[in-house]
């Protein structure tokens, strides 16, 4: 049995809904069935249910953005900073192998070659190394908590789309958004990013870290033209001159832009698509929001 906590959140549910498609037992657990926060009851929870695997993904993305985050720190410390810790020594003391659900954003931009960040590369968007956003920092920290910890893979995710509209999927938001900042990005198939995941487990690749991102990455353009011509929108869109217009927009918090590389997890005989095939692929089967 599987235990997934993260209850009603975007990649919790994916994750319920592709255990469901293999046909394995798994149970979906909200903080309101059991606060998993404290160690102790998710001891309890663990000696309850005997998970032969754990998945850890809840955490704190903010509502409608990762700016909520700078107003709800104490909140967004819990989810993404303390928790993964907690997680780390219930597991540790029952001896669950489990698995956490990272991101992306703590790096920017790419490496000084041009390539995407590896597993082996320190952070350079976090608290660490400023300036940074509240949230990138939060699962910076998060991921040195799980330093050492030989138990544990560590799935780092980045900007989730899926061919299903809703308010956190990034071609959704593409499509709604009245301007847009023109960077380049790595970005991950929800669907392809839970698959990996349970490839991970199902075929027991080493522990550690992985990102997990469609191969490549594209521009804000890249996608936009994508959008043109497989769902026909022909509004124009507009643009924030440079990033500085956006800053002073908006809220001012720093937004990482980066590129990872998913050679490692393609090591492990994963074939992940690359990035443009995957939206062009979810835009022609796209299913709106009812």
């Amino acid at each position: 049995m599987i235990l997934l906590l993260g209850g009603s959140g975007y990649v919790a549910t994916t994750f319920a809904k592709r255990l469901s498609d293999r046909g394995l037992y798994f149970r979906l657990i909200s903080r309101r069935d059991c606060d998993y926060t404290r160690r102790d009851r998710l001891i309890e929870l663990i000696d309850q249910t005997k998970p032969s695997f754990l998945i850890n993904a809840a955490g704190y993305t903010g509502k409608p953005n990762v700016e909520a985050c700078e107003h709800h720190k104490a909140d967004c410390l819990l989810g993404n900073a303390v928790l993964p810790g907690i997680v780390r020594e219930a597991c540790e003391r029952r001896d669950v192998p489990w698995g956490h659900i990272s991101s992306g954003c703590i790096y920017s931009g790419s490496r000084q070659d041009g390539s995407g960040f590896r597993e082996t590369d320190p952070p350079n968007f976090c608290f660490r190394s400023p300036p940074c956003s509240f949230y990138s920092g939060s699962k910076a920290l998060g991921e040195e908590c799980l330093q050492g910890a030989d138990n544990v893979f560590v799935w780092r995710l980045r900007i989730p789309f899926s061919n299903r509209d809703g308010e956190r999927n990034y071609l959704s938001k593409m499509m709604r958004y009245e301007r847009l900042l023109d960077v380049t990005n790595s970005l991950a198939d929800v669907n392809e990013f839970v698959d990996a995941c349970l490839h991970c487990w199902q075929h027991r690749v080493p522990f550690g870290v992985y990102n997990i991102v469609n191969t490549g990455a594209v521009s804000t353009a890249d996608v936009v033209q994508l959008l043109q011509t497989h769902r026909h929108i022909n509004r124009p869109f507009r643009y924030f001159r440079d990033e500085a217009e956006f800053m002073s927009a908006t809220s001012g918090v720093p937004r990482s832009s980066c590129v990872l590389d998913n050679s490692k997890l393609i090591q492990t005989g994963f074939p992940i698509r690359d990035v443009r095939d995957a939206i062009a692929d979810a835009l022609r089967t796209w299913q709106p929001e009812r």
